[in-house]
């Protein structure tokens, strides 16, 4: 029953964190292709008068981010996604089968689900700051009357389509923060798992230890009363 139960866990962990990498990986690739395959995050810009009698500004990038930033992101959405899936089956493969991993597996299990938690936490970290960083400059740090949300619908006459950029990134960090949460959980349940093996392996081994203590003592008690029988 217990098993059952932990292996119910790990299978809803890893639904959780298919659907949360889904939810982060969608947004993310439509940016991307809105953006015309610029990156958003780190983006560096300032708004500028057209003209001296100019009523309206237009926002001008310096730089934009580096394409590694985005590529990453997308690419451990993706990691994740793929990962959470696999792991998903083989866990509910395991529970209606009734097997349990030994203690290499769960070991291999328990370092596999830790660099993935390491890898997407380092993503959601990039999205967070980099997109701050975006709207920073779209706001002038909160200067503008406008705020990023709001500036979204606005045409910042960069040649692509930004009426989204905001709900987009504001999904994508959700995503990926509920993903690195669910993927914390399968890592705790795997070291309590790589626990729970070592321990009974241990004990296995003192079992053993015991079961070879008696049967030596029960050889040399039967020595002894054959060593008697003999004298008598």
């Amino acid at each position: 029953m217990a098993l059952n139960n932990f292996l119910f866990a790990q299978c809803v962990l890893y639904f959780l964190a298919f659907l949360f990498s889904f939810i982060a990986f969608v947004p993310l690739t439509e940016n991307s292709n809105d953006f015309n395959g610029k990156c958003l995050l780190f983006t560096e810009g300032m708004w500028l008068s057209i003209n001296v009698t100019a009523e309206r500004d237009r926002f001008t990038v310096e730089e934009w981010g580096p394409q590694s930033a985005c590529r990453f992101s997308v690419l451990t959405a993706i990691l994740s996604l793929l990962a959470a899936a696999v792991q998903a089956w083989r866990s509910l493969f395991f529970l209606c089968k009734g097997h349990e991993d030994s203690f290499f597996y769960a070991f291999l299990n328990l370092l596999a689900s830790s660099i993935v938690v390491f890898v997407i936490f380092i993503a959601s970290t990039i999205v967070s700051v980099g997109f701050n960083m975006w709207c920073d400059a779209i706001t002038e740090k909160g200067s503008l009357p406008a705020s990023c949300e709001e500036l979204q619908d606005r045409d910042l006459e960069l040649n692509l389509e930004n009426s989204s950029f905001y709900d987009q990134f504001a999904i994508a960090q959700f995503g990926l923060w509920a993903a690195w949460l669910s993927w914390l959980g399968v890592t705790i349940l795997a070291f309590l798992k790589v626990y729970h093996n070592y321990r009974q392996e241990d004990l296995l081994d003192n079992l053993i230890q015991e079961k070879e203590l008696l049967i030596g003592k029960s050889s040399s008690r039967n020595s002894m009363q054959e060593e008697k029988s003999g004298i008598i």
